[in-house]
Formats: structure tokens, C-alpha cells, sequence
């Protein structure tokens, strides 16, 4: 059974044009998380969105997450977790960083029960490079580093972005998602 992915936007919302965005349009049967506050998150609502739509899904689903999201994604309890086939998880936040985000830390640093892929950048404003790598090491994740990409969102140019698409083929399985 082909994994449904399901996007996890991080603070403040992917709007239109960022990659998540067209890849919610894009993707075949494709599931977006909805917070009902982008601006002051809270740790428990968002995990506990994210635990809902991942348990409203039928079979297996591979997480598509930036930022903040990527951290809410580790945050998720073991049975919202054991759904999760894969993660592509993208430009993490730093949520000791900002104090609007202080509630997602301590950011969980433990292996997570499913196959993921960290993407980062060597210039990324909200997280440095070498905590992203920190992170991929404690969650056992393959570790993706881009030079000069940012925080991999639309002010950085990545609108559609076509490697971000393979990654995620990688973790789906689903050849038709790169094409």
C-alpha cells in the first residue's frame, strides 16, 4: 500500500508557492495539517493535530515536514509514530532559538521508529547547520546538507523544488511523485 504523505508546515504557515504548498496540490491524495494558531504554537495542540489526521488516515503515511514542523513531528506519542513510514524532515527549527517556540524544546534527541531523511542548509537563519546535523544523529536520520539554500523555503527560492520531491520518492516508494 502506497503511504498517503501528509505535510507538516512549521511556524507561521507554508503560504502559497512554498514547496509544501504545491506539493499538497500536487500529490495525489496528499493530507496538510492544520493548526488552529500558526503565530503562538503550542507544543501539545500541534503534536495533538498532527497524532489526529495521522490516526484519520488509512494505512501507513510518510511525513513531509519544515521547521517547527519537523519538531512537532518528533514529538509525536509512540502510536501516532508507529503509522509513520518515513519522514522527510526539512530545515528544522531551533525552538530554543526564539521564545515563541520555547515550548517544543527540549527537542527529543532519540532514535525515531521509522526511516527519515534531515535536509539542512549551511546558511539557514532559524537553525545552525551543525544542530541540524546533531539532530539527524540522534534520530538516526539520513543527513541531507545544501549549501546556500536558507531555511529551503520561497525566500530562499525553493518553490517546487525538485530534489525535495526525489527524497521524499525515496521514503514513499512512489516513482510517480518525481516525475
Amino acid at each position: 500500500m502506497t503511504p498517503t504523505v501528509v505535510i507538516v508546515p512549521g511556524w507561521r504557515d507554508s503560504g502559497p508557492g512554498h514547496w509544501q504548498s504545491l506539493w499538497a496540490e500536487r500529490i495525489a491524495g496528499a493530507r496538510r495539517v492544520a493548526q488552529d494558531d500558526w503565530i503562538t504554537p503550542s507544543r501539545s495542540a500541534w503534536v495533538d493535530a498532527l497524532a489526529r489526521l495521522i490516526d484519520d488516515v488509512d494505512g501507513p503515511v510518510v511525513l513531509a515536514a519544515h521547521s517547527l514542523g519537523c519538531i512537532a513531528s518528533t514529538h509525536l506519542p509512540p502510536e501516532a509514530a508507529a503509522r509513520v513510514q518515513g519522514a522527510l524532515l526539512v530545515a528544522p527549527a531551533d525552538p530554543e532559538r526564539r521564545a515563541v517556540l520555547s515550548d517544543f524544546a527540549p527537542v527529543p534527541f532519540a532514535p525515531l521508529p521509522y526511516r527519515s531523511v534531515v535536509v539542512a542548509s549551511g546558511n539557514d537563519p532559524y537553525c545552525p547547520v551543525r544542530l541540524a546535523g546533531a539532530y539527524a544523529r540522534a534520530w538516526g536520520s539520513e543527513f541531507v546538507r545544501l549549501n546556500g539554500a536558507g531555511h529551503i523555503n520561497i525566500e530562499s527560492g525553493h518553490g517546487e523544488w525538485p530534489l525535495g520531491l526525489a527524497l521524499l520518492q525515496s521514503l514513499t516508494g512512489d516513482a510517480a511523485l518525481a516525475a
